[in-house]
Order: C-alpha cells, then structure tokens, then sequence
C-alpha cells in the first residue's frame, strides 16, 4: 500500500479555483489508476476523475471540462486544478490509488 496526503483545501466563493495535490509516500510509478473523489454531507462518496499511467482522463460529468487532473511522477504527486467552482461542488475530497489506498481528504467549501 502508499500512504497519501492531500492539501490545498479551503474557502473560496463560487467562480473561483483551487488546485489540490495528493503527495504519496512512495513512487505511483507503477500505480497504473490514481483518482480524485468527494463526498459532501449526506451523500455517498463519488468519482470526480481519474488518470492512468498513459495519461488518459476519465470525469464526471459534473465537471467535465471545469476540473483538471494530472499526475507528477517524478513528484509521486497528482493534482486536481478546479476552476469554475460551484457551491454544489463543496465535499471533501479524497485521493486514491488504486486499487484500495485513500487519503485522509481535504476540505473544499464553496460560497453563494
């Protein structure tokens, strides 16, 4: 398994943007699917995006072509680039390796 961290969370008003990163404890080299997920109050956790190790991006339609995602492996750190943000995206959101290593989650909250 690799231990994840993820930060850049916080308050922003709605239109705005923030990046997340996910610093691994070791090289995602060979950690072919690393993903971003959220959970808000009330619901279920869901999939916001993924990147394989050929660089290929799955979102959710949600936030399709707001989000970004991309991975530094020489950092062993992936990032989330969310711009256009919307009070229904405010969740805290989870890093995760697959197939079962997750973060600890950073807060996102985004204000009317």
């Amino acid at each position: 398994q690799v231990q994840l961290v993820e930060s850049g969370g916080g308050l922003v008003q709605a239109g705005g943007s923030l990046r997340l990163s996910c610093a691994a404890s070791r090289s995602i080299f060979s950690i072919n699917v690393m993903g971003w997920y959220r959970q808000a109050p009330g619901k279920q956790r869901e999939l916001v995006a993924t990147i394989n190790s050929a660089g290929t991006k799955v979102y959710a339609g949600s936030v399709q072509g707001r989000f970004i995602i991309s991975r530094d492996n020489a950092k062993n750190t992936v990032y989330l680039q969310m711009n256009s943000l919307k009070p229904e995206d405010t969740a805290v959101y989870y890093c995760k390796a697959f197939p079962d290593s997750w973060g600890q989650g950073t807060q996102v909250t985004v204000s009317s």
